[in-house]
């Protein structure tokens, strides 16, 4: 078997995790990050987009005497457990969100100059790029890095329920169903997670600090693990700016993985928007034997600016990939909860067949693989290890199960029986409740034309890095042309 890890090109570090777990949807997130955190001795990084300090944590269900308001509960942490140095990274630009939506100044405020709950805005990135990764990592030990923020909008448990009144925003606003992940991880793995977050400190605010040692245990009680002692893959994407020279391993590995496929190729994504991938999965789909491809997509983008910039990207490059498609193994898709309502999907996930499962905050779009910063996991089955196939497998049908409204079982009898993907979700599918639907085609305006896959709302590379390569390809194709 050959692997698709690579420290230096499709992944940063190969670290040993001695426990490994997914976790679906925020609600869990939530409740489990919150009982890490309940057991910190040391450390908490947050490393974020974005935070919101008046979300609940555990609506409902607090009944350990900490408070549920991510804010408030921090707090108490802090007084609880004097040694405790808990430090928050957030996004400059996120900044604006947190005034706009109306989030109270006080911890902002209070965090900027307090000796324990330190919050720090981070400016070093290029113009208008985002410090998009997610980590949250306890005294070096415990690290969940996926796809999901600590904020408004996100909190949902894997029913989708219609006008759940948990999912109300702190304004006591209605908000969609909304899907998502990440993943938890302990050993080693999380040791250079927590580097990871360190480094982002000491750039963003130019302090430099020493790791976290304890021998405490700060996995989540009621997590159950999905892998025990294997390799992590840590891959990040990081823009050039100023010392930071461009660091693209999700890139790479993205491509890997398209590569490696050889039955089922099956990705969640908020975008997709980038037409190096879709030339990568319509190269695919015009093998003989090549896998069948099913991606997952929300209905449409947030916001004006991103439906117009995203959603026409995605429908050109729609068509481009199924006109290479000519053996029916493509689909892009949206899930609709019982209701008929749409859910927005927000995970980041790539899964090759039984053996490769890659989990972050990366996208399907250009700014992930070159002008955001990133943050990505991958798990890969090694030869003779039957466990870790079977539990990427098993989260694979699982997503699938959610989806259709079904139970994993259904997916997995019927993927064995037909070998299709597509087929057993085509089986599966009822138009009455939960499913999978298929994204519509239709031509795009002018204006829609123009701004399609525009470098303007989706850049891959920082202006002055995409010169030099432009350049460098002129140069070459005057040697050589």
């Amino acid at each position: 078997m050959t692997t698709i890890l690579r420290e230096g090109e499709t992944c940063w570090r190969i670290r040993q995790a001695d426990r490994a777990s997914v976790i679906v949807d925020a609600d869990s997130f939530f409740r489990h990050g919150r009982s890490a955190m309940l057991k910190a001795r040391r450390s908490i990084f947050m490393i974020g987009w974005d935070f919101d300090t008046r979300i609940d944590l555990v609506p409902g269900k607090s009944n350990d005497g900490a408070p549920e308001k991510l804010g408030k509960f921090l707090n108490w942490l802090a007084k609880r457990q004097p040694e405790l140095d808990i430090r928050i990274l957030k996004w400059d630009i996120g900044l604006l969100n947190s005034i706009t939506r109306g989030e109270t100044p006080f911890y902002i405020l209070s965090w900027m100059f307090s000796r324990q709950v330190h919050l720090k805005l981070d400016g070093a990135h290029p113009p208008m790029s985002a410090h998009h990764m997610k980590l949250l990592v306890v005294d070096d030990s415990v690290a969940f890095c996926g796809g999901i923020d600590m904020t408004v909008g996100r909190w949902d448990t894997r029913e989708h329920l219609d006008d759940d009144n948990r999912r109300r925003s702190p304004m006591g606003f209605s908000q969609g169903p909304w899907h998502d992940a990440t993943t938890c991880i302990s050993g080693p793995a999380a040791a250079a997670l927590g580097g990871l977050a360190r480094a982002r400190w000491e750039r963003a605010t130019g302090e430099k600090l020493e790791a976290c040692e304890t021998h405490a245990d700060p996995w989540p009680g009621e997590l159950d693990v999905d892998f025990h002692n294997i390799d992590i893959g840590i891959a990040r994407t990081l823009p050039e700016f100023k010392e930071q020279e461009q660091v693209g391993e999700i890139k790479a590995a993205k491509f890997a993985i398209i590569r490696a496929a050889r039955r089922h190729l099956y990705i969640e994504s908020q975008y997709f928007a980038s037409r190096p991938i879709a030339e990568a999965i319509a190269a695919r789909l015009q093998e003989v034997d090549g896998p069948e491809i099913v991606v997952i997509n929300p209905e449409g983008a947030e916001g004006w600016l991103e439906a117009k910039a995203m959603d026409t990207a995605r429908i050109r490059l729609m068509k481009l990939v199924r006109e290479a498609d000519l053996r029916k193994r493509f689909r892009i898709l949206y899930p609709v909860n019982d209701k008929g309502t749409p859910i927005y999907v927000h995970a980041k996930i790539m899964i090759a067949d039984d053996s490769i499962l890659k989990l972050g905050s990366a996208n399907l779009n250009n700014r992930s693989m070159g002008y955001d910063s990133e943050c990505d996991v991958i798990i890969e089955a090694d030869e003779g290890r039957n466990d870790v196939r079977e539990a990427i497998a098993r989260h694979r049908n699982s997503l699938l199960a959610e989806h259709l409204g079904c139970q994993t079982s259904d997916v997995a009898d019927l993927l064995e029986e037909t070998g299709s993907m597509i087929e057993t979700i085509q089986q599966l599918t009822r138009v009455e409740r939960r499913c999978l639907r298929e994204i519509p085609d239709r031509e795009l305006t002018p204006d829609e034309e123009v701004i399609a896959e525009s470098d303007f709302a989706d850049p891959e590379r920082p202006v002055a890095v995409a010169k030099r390569v432009y350049s460098y390809g002129r140069k070459r194709q005057y040697r050589h042309g």
